[in-house]
């Protein structure tokens, strides 16, 4: 078990611990299948009414990590806990049928998430019939205050998706997930896809909303500018594993991980003296064949012999921030004898 301090300031309601997702890659003329790690050893805390940010690259993990935690894809190893109740394993059908309601998730593609032979009020209510026990009315009455609540006005319930705007749609797919009044969303990467004006708009909608409803979001993103306007904390991912975690202010102020300090050097600043790369230097790791020691090592400026044999664990370093370096608190005089 890993050595995880809560960092939120309330009891959590989303409690995940040691999480792993493991896909078996199948080759072709009877070649032996491959094993791709894509999660590894992931712990997290989220509480009520709080936005945990979850950043990184392109295939850092963190779309799956989102999905493992409302049942989409199941967790090769590790333990879910939502609302005090397990997920992992077999957890019993009643438990998966609160879990539902209570648990939703926004798509990155809202056009893609909405079947477009279904009118949009049918589509925001798909959860309620699913669920069962809302009579015609109330049926119609909580489509006409779902799009009340994101915007919209209530004629778009017959109308299609094709006939809506990006920004639009996700506001049908924010509908959609609010259907059964869940306390807890996975947002993932819900602006990537809108220009910056709609984005913003977006995201001050998820916020109005937590505050209305209490929601707690899991905001999953690689626009580290989005993750800081919403995000209460933040999670960095790297390579299938969390490799810093801090209250936002304070990984936003003094990033301690090199692959922090790195992505928030790449983000553009309206200053032209000062000098930013546009990506992180090197390439990936395979998660094929993965590196010995830290999966960083081979794009780390500072990385140490010690870095290239041995993975660093995720630990605290403060009472608020968890980091997973040689390079940083108590590692870092231990990496230099």
């Amino acid at each position: 078990m890993s050595n995880v301090t809560v960092l939120a300031s309330h009891a959590p309601i989303v409690s995940v611990r040691d999480l792993e997702k493991t896909f078996t890659l199948k080759r072709r003329a009877g070649a032996p299948a491959r094993s791709l790690r894509a999660v590894r050893a992931v712990s997290f805390d989220i509480a009520k009414g709080e936005t945990l940010g979850l950043v990184g690259e392109s295939g850092s993990g963190k779309s799956t990590t989102g999905r493992m935690l409302v049942g989409l894809i199941p967790a090769t190893a590790g333990r879910i806990k939502l609302f005090g109740e397990e997920l992992t394993g077999k957890p019993p059908r009643g438990t998966v049928k609160r879990m539902r309601e209570r648990v939703q998730f926004v798509f990155q593609d809202p056009h893609g998430s909405l079947d477009p032979r279904m009118r949009v009020g049918d589509a925001i209510a798909e959860p309620m019939d699913i669920a069962g026990g809302y009579s015609r009315a109330d049926r119609q009455r909580r489509i006409q205050e779902l799009l009340d609540t994101v915007g919209l006005p209530r004629s778009c319930g017959e109308r299609f998706p094709h006939e809506f705007s990006g920004g639009q749609r996700q506001r049908i797919g924010i509908a959609r997930a609010l259907a059964l009044k869940p306390q807890f969303i996975v947002c993932d990467e819900p602006v990537s896809a809108l220009d910056v004006s709609l984005q913003a708009q977006v995201v001050n909608l998820l916020q109005d909303l937590q505050e209305a409803f209490g929601l707690s979001y899991l905001f999953i993103a690689h626009d580290l500018a989005v993750v800081r306007n919403i995000s209460h904390r933040v999670a960095v991912m790297y390579a299938g594993a969390i490799v810093e975690i801090a209250p936002r202010d304070e990984l936003y102020g003094s990033p301690q991980h090199p692959y922090t300090q790195a992505l928030l050097d790449a983000v553009p600043r309206p200053d032209p003296f000062r000098r930013t790369s546009s990506a992180v230097r090197g390439e990936l790791p395979s998660l094929l064949s993965p590196p010995s020691g830290c999966m960083f090592h081979n794009r780390c400026p500072h990385a140490t012999e010690r870095c290239r044999q041995e993975s660093p664990a995720l630990r605290p370093v403060s009472l608020t921030r968890q980091v997973a370096c040689h390079l940083v608190g108590g590692d870092a005089a231990a990496n230099k004898r």
